[in-house]
């Protein structure tokens, strides 16, 4: 018997994995002390910091120095973008983003255009993609930063990122790129991808929330947003929390392993479900890139349903988003879906379903039972002028 709620909102966040979990947990009893002590309570938590350090590194094809622990995605993103622009190595005042980006990155960006930035917004094709041709056009040898998200959060769209380095590189910009969807997922390497700074959320591959990261380039100079001792190489002040550190590498390790699954069992599971809901709303709209796309990833807009109402209707049985978890409960049009041309009817309309290595075939086969089942209750009956209700034909 299927246990409800099912859950499909991993791109919200995924649980703890208990290997993570066994591996965190000494450091919150026996194995204590400040990593930065120097003796062997100190020096024990730095070795098992710098093991961290390197599982992380190992996964995105990066180096051990290069990784700086963060306390999530949206603190890496402000800290690459912030950090690059107040650092003072540069005259450049340009910025530029796409229209699809993580409110970290659009809201960091705001708060830099008031400080003397100029930002430019990179339109998206109906799938979600950025043109890199566009890009190359955006930047000018005024541009700080390029940053363009590698996975979208609410849509799966993988961006073209090497041909993206590629444009902002010809005119001597950086590239930075919110990887929090991707890595674990699909393949992720730096230098393939030719990224100069990358943002890791351990919450999206089975770390706990708090545990992130940002890949920095050898060379590259950033301000730290918290200021104090010379903790995580200056740029992030404070005693290092070990613990979420510990758990972020072991979860790395075990994404290395476990990645694969996700196109040889996630994505048919993921198609699975879209094809099982299309078959009774054969009028539910996929939004995003139908192939390149994270292969977890399934946003359908349903033509005269609110999601909002959707997703309470079946939360008990179904747990997924409306959005991306950061817009939970809001009721406004998706941004991104407004972005793709979709109109303010169908941003208003999308669910998101997201799934994990875990989800089974009952789980997907029940939950497009209940989703289309709840779709059927609210377009099947409309209210008459009189206060009567009366059945549509579909």
């Amino acid at each position: 018997m299927t246990e409800y709620p099912i859950y499909l909102d991993f791109n919200a966040t995924t649980p703890v994995h208990p290997i993570v979990l066994e591996a965190m947990l000494p450091l919150f009893g026996p194995v204590f002390g400040n990593p930065s002590s120097a003796h062997p309570f100190g020096f024990r938590l730095r070795a098992a910091m710098d093991t961290a350090r390197g599982q992380l590194a190992a996964l995105i094809g990066a180096q051990e120095d290069e990784i700086v622990f963060t306390s999530c995605g949206s603190e890496s993103n402000n800290l690459a973008l912030k950090g690059l622009a107040f650092a003072g190595e540069s005259p450049r005042n340009h910025i530029v983003i796409s229209a699809v980006e993580h409110p970290a990155i659009t809201n960091a960006a705001r708060f830099l255009s008031h400080r003397g930035f100029f930002v430019t917004t990179v339109r998206v094709d109906e799938y979600g993609r950025v043109d890199a041709e566009a890009v190359r056009e955006a930047v000018t040898e005024r541009t700080l930063v390029v940053s363009v998200l590698h996975g979208q959060n609410e849509i799966g769209t993988i961006q073209p990122l090497a041909r993206i380095a590629a444009a902002a590189h010809d005119k001597g910009a950086l590239l930075h790129t919110d990887a929090a969807q991707s890595v674990g997922k699909i393949p992720v390497d730096v230098e393939e991808l030719g990224v100069d700074l990358l943002t890791i959320a351990g919450n999206k591959f089975y770390a706990p929330k708090g545990a992130g990261a940002l890949y920095i380039r050898r060379g590259i100079k950033l301000e730290p947003l918290i200021h104090g001792g010379g903790h995580e190489k200056g740029l992030r002040a404070g005693t290092e929390n070990a613990a979420f550190a510990v758990a972020l590498g072991k979860a790395a390790e075990l994404a290395q392993q476990r990645q694969p699954l996700y196109d040889s069992e996630v994505r048919p599971l993921r198609d699975r479900l879209h094809r099982n809901i299309l078959f009774s709303v054969p009028n539910a709209l996929l939004n995003g890139h139908p192939d390149e796309r994270l292969p977890n990833t399934l946003n359908l807009s349903f033509p005269g349903i609110d999601s909002t109402k959707l997703q309470a209707a079946v939360r008990d049985r179904v747990a997924c988003s409306t959005g991306c978890g950061c817009h939970a409960g809001k009721t406004a049009p998706s941004a991104t879906l407004l972005a793709l041309g979709r109109d303010e009817g169908l941003a208003t309309a999308a669910l998101r379903l997201t799934l994990g290595i875990e989800t089974t075939e009952v789980e997907i086969d029940e939950a497009a039972s209940v989703l289309v089942g709840a779709i059927s209750d609210t377009l099947g009956r409309s209210e008459s002028h009189d206060g009567t209700f009366t059945e549509q034909r579909r």
